[in-house]
């Protein structure tokens, strides 16, 4: 095996875009890759210096939807433009945003499935960001991804990770396999 040394190459990353509201009460999006689930009921997310970062200094609720292969190029865009920068930010999108029902932040109905989250707590507070853990309040789903069994179908989403080794997008693709399932035919061996 080729050693490449300390790398952010953990793998898959989700593409995460984060919403909050700016001061002027205007919809905000930025995209975050490092991020993931916390435990059952708490998400991790890794923020550094950005609009939403004061935006959540003031409101501590935000929404998370997962980016996906339609909504990949926005997705970029508001990962690449602050809001600081281009006050046309979100029209640039073209994505429709709503009040989300349980936090104060909004909710982009472009995507297949959204988090409503607010902070609990952050971690490694400095000038240039820190880790935030956040609770799930709630999981919004659009209903055309729903399986028959009312769940989200993740196939149906076309959602996409972040590539870090050549930054790039890779769509998720289809199931392989059964979950706490597959391995038990180990254990008859």
């Amino acid at each position: 095996m080729k050693s490449l040394g300390q790398k952010p190459w953990m793998l898959p990353q989700p593409v995460l875009i984060i919403g909050t509201y700016n001061e002027d009460g205007t919809p905000n999006a930025m995209n975050a890759a490092w991020g993931g689930q916390w435990d059952s009921k708490e998400i991790i997310i890794s923020m550094g210096k950005h609009a939403t970062t004061e935006n959540l200094a003031r409101c501590q609720d935000f929404t998370v939807a997962f980016a996906t292969k339609n909504t990949m190029a926005a997705a970029d865009f508001v990962g690449i433009v602050s809001a600081k920068n281009d006050p046309e930010k979100m029209k640039r999108t073209g994505w429709t945003a709503v009040k989300a029902e349980n936090v104060n932040a909004p909710v982009f109905s472009d995507f297949p499935m959204t988090l409503e989250c607010r902070i609990l707590r952050k971690i490694d507070e400095t000038e240039e960001g820190y880790y935030m853990v956040a609770e799930i309040v709630n999981v919004l789903v659009d209903e055309s991804y729903l399986a028959e069994d009312g769940n989200p179908d993740v196939e149906k989403m076309g959602l996409i990770t972040y590539e870090p080794v050549h930054h790039g997008y890779v769509e998720l693709g289809k199931r392989v396999g059964n979950a706490f399932s597959d391995g038990k035919m180990l254990k008859q061996q």
